[in-house]
């Protein structure tokens, strides 16, 4: 496993780009003013001494030398031992509505983008829980197996979208049931489900799936996200809204928060609804609630002991840096007498024949 120990040397990549920049405004300025005083073909006889891509070479030496030193000041390791630690916890399975009514924006910047900031906040406040990522529309898939690894969760968290589940609708029960599938088998207790959604459910009998989660000794909360009255669902296309979803009848169609359908799916399921707010204090009482719970002992294999590896990488960085140093931006003498026989072969005088 590689992990790198100060990250945030990694915004100092962003000068690369900058000085891109401003390397190709020089070229283009230096060739301009060339092309201003003279013909530039004249002007490379001229003067024959010029390299013509020594600086070109040199910046690019420069380029991968500062990225090469970025990489190595953000130090670079290596785990190199592995062991086994006991944690106690419980089981979080967090079931993430991702159907097109999370595009609404009754909650900024939307549904969606609320959610998975709350399920990040969330994520920083576990911490021998192992946790496990489900996502779900008119279908439900397994995105993420329960982990001891918040770095891959919230990994996983950044790519969903609403577009990661192609079957339309909101089917709160089926995703209920894969959580449950996904647990342990066996354990009647030490789980919990939080169900992450607008309510409005069309494909099947939520309540019913939250009362055989708690007949399974599972916990199901609920987060009900957006507004009891309503809002429009934005359609975009490259990145650009174009308009809102409509019905066949041309009207604009009102996704709206049912919290009265999430508060019976939390009941029959033994758990809480809480409703989604900018300030987020339902997040403090939903950990209270898991941390109140009976924790189970499992074992977690983690790198405990890591080595560095800068040392290679700043010494590239500096090679690469001599090379640049020892570069001319004229050419070598043998150079140009190499092109001079090329270019001028009748200039080599000719020993005369003896008769």
């Amino acid at each position: 496993m590689i992990r790198f120990a100060h990250p945030g040397y990694f915004y100092g990549l962003s000068i690369l780009l900058v000085l891109s920049l401003l390397f190709v405004w020089n070229f283009r300025w230096r060739r301009h003013a060339l092309e201003r005083f003279g013909n530039l073909i004249l002007l490379q006889h001229l003067m024959p001494s010029a390299g013509r891509y020594k600086q070109t070479v040199k910046f690019v030496l420069l380029f991968f030398a500062f990225m090469f030193l970025i990489l190595g000041l953000a130090d670079p390791q290596v785990g190199t031992k592995l062991e086994e630690v006991k944690r106690e916890g419980v089981d979080v399975f967090i079931a993430l509505d991702v159907s097109s009514s999370m595009k609404a924006e009754d909650i900024k910047p939307n549904r969606l983008e609320s959610a998975k900031r709350e399920i990040s906040l969330l994520l920083d406040k576990l911490q021998n829980d192992r946790i496990g990522l489900i996502v779900f529309a008119g279908d439900s898939y397994l995105q993420l197996p329960l982990t001891t690894d918040y770095g891959a969760a919230r990994l996983f968290l950044s790519a969903i979208d609403v577009d990661v589940v192609p079957i339309p609708g909101t089917a709160i029960g089926s995703a209920i049931r894969l959580a449950m599938k996904s647990f342990v088998e066996g354990e009647k207790k030490h789980k919990v489900i939080i169900v992450i959604t607008d309510g409005e459910n069309h494909e099947d009998d939520a309540i019913a799936a939250g009362r055989e989660a708690a007949t399974e000794g599972a916990i199901v909360h609920t987060i009900g996200l957006g507004s009891p009255l309503g809002a429009p669902i934005p359609i975009y296309q490259n990145n650009v809204q174009t308009g809102f979803k409509k019905d066949t009848d041309g009207n604009i169609v009102m996704t709206k928060l049912d919290e009265t359908a999430l508060q019976q799916v939390a009941e029959a399921g033994g758990g809480k609804y809480l409703r989604a707010t900018n300030q987020q204090n339902e997040l403090d009482i939903l950990f209270q609630e898991i941390q109140a719970m009976e924790k189970k002992e499992f074992g977690a294999k983690i790198f405990t002991e890591y080595e560095d590896r800068f040392q290679a990488i700043l010494l590239v960085s500096l090679l690469l840096i001599i090379m640049e140093f020892f570069i001319s931006e004229r050419k070598a003498p043998w150079v140009r007498k190499w092109k001079s026989f090329v270019e001028n072969p009748l200039s080599i005088r000719k020993v005369p024949s003896k008769i």
